[in-house]
Protein backbone atom coordinates (compact mmCIF):
# COMPACT_ATOMS: atom_id res chain seq x y z
CA UNK A 1 0.00 0.00 0.00
CA UNK A 2 1.40 3.64 -1.08
CA UNK A 3 0.43 5.99 1.84
CA UNK A 4 1.97 9.97 1.47
CA UNK A 5 3.44 10.95 4.62
CA UNK A 6 6.37 12.96 6.60
CA UNK A 7 9.96 12.29 6.38
CA UNK A 8 11.78 14.02 9.25
CA UNK A 9 14.88 15.90 8.38
CA UNK A 10 16.74 18.78 9.95
CA UNK A 11 18.55 18.95 14.11
CA UNK A 12 17.92 17.71 16.84
CA UNK A 13 15.19 20.22 18.80
CA UNK A 14 14.68 21.81 15.34
CA UNK A 15 12.41 19.59 12.62
CA UNK A 16 11.90 20.12 9.36
CA UNK A 17 10.15 17.56 7.67
CA UNK A 18 9.35 16.34 3.86
CA UNK A 19 5.80 15.70 2.81
CA UNK A 20 6.95 12.16 0.51
CA UNK A 21 4.82 9.48 -1.38
CA UNK A 22 6.38 6.10 0.41
CA UNK A 23 5.49 1.93 0.75
CA UNK A 24 3.38 1.83 3.95
CA UNK A 25 6.27 -1.07 5.14
CA UNK A 26 9.65 1.16 4.49
CA UNK A 27 11.16 2.91 7.24
CA UNK A 28 9.92 6.38 8.15
CA UNK A 29 13.26 7.84 6.85
CA UNK A 30 13.90 5.10 3.94
CA UNK A 31 13.19 4.35 0.68
CA UNK A 32 10.32 6.71 -0.71
CA UNK A 33 9.00 6.87 -4.35
CA UNK A 34 8.48 10.68 -4.63
CA UNK A 35 9.06 13.79 -2.99
CA UNK A 36 6.23 16.17 -3.02
CA UNK A 37 6.21 18.97 -0.79
CA UNK A 38 7.92 20.07 3.02
CA UNK A 39 6.64 20.89 6.34
CA UNK A 40 8.57 23.60 8.42
CA UNK A 41 6.78 23.41 12.08
CA UNK A 42 9.07 25.76 13.21
CA UNK A 43 8.08 29.07 11.13
CA UNK A 44 5.41 30.74 12.93
CA UNK A 45 2.86 30.52 11.36
CA UNK A 46 4.23 26.88 9.70
CA UNK A 47 5.22 27.00 6.49
CA UNK A 48 3.53 24.01 4.11
CA UNK A 49 4.94 24.06 0.93
CA UNK A 50 2.98 21.05 -1.36
CA UNK A 51 3.24 20.60 -5.30
CA UNK A 52 -0.82 20.25 -5.68
CA UNK A 53 -0.79 18.41 -9.10
CA UNK A 54 1.53 15.64 -7.84
CA UNK A 55 -0.55 15.54 -4.71
CA UNK A 56 -4.19 14.79 -6.53
CA UNK A 57 -2.33 12.67 -9.07
CA UNK A 58 -1.28 10.14 -6.23
CA UNK A 59 -4.65 10.18 -4.29
CA UNK A 60 -6.07 9.31 -7.85
CA UNK A 61 -3.87 6.41 -7.67
CA UNK A 62 -4.60 5.50 -4.65
CA UNK A 63 -2.44 6.73 -2.25
CA UNK A 64 -3.85 6.94 1.76
CA UNK A 65 -2.56 10.08 3.29
CA UNK A 66 -1.71 9.68 7.16
CA UNK A 67 -3.54 11.85 9.91
CA UNK A 68 -1.12 14.39 9.96
CA UNK A 69 -0.89 14.70 5.86
CA UNK A 70 -4.77 15.17 5.93
CA UNK A 71 -4.95 17.70 8.16
CA UNK A 72 -2.12 19.68 6.67
CA UNK A 73 -3.12 19.75 3.47
CA UNK A 74 -6.25 21.26 4.57
CA UNK A 75 -4.63 23.89 5.75
CA UNK A 76 -2.63 24.27 2.65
Amino acid sequence: MVKIRLQRAGKKKAPFYHIVVADSRSPRDGKIIEQIGTYDPMTNPATINVDKQKVEKWLANGAKPTDTISALLKNA
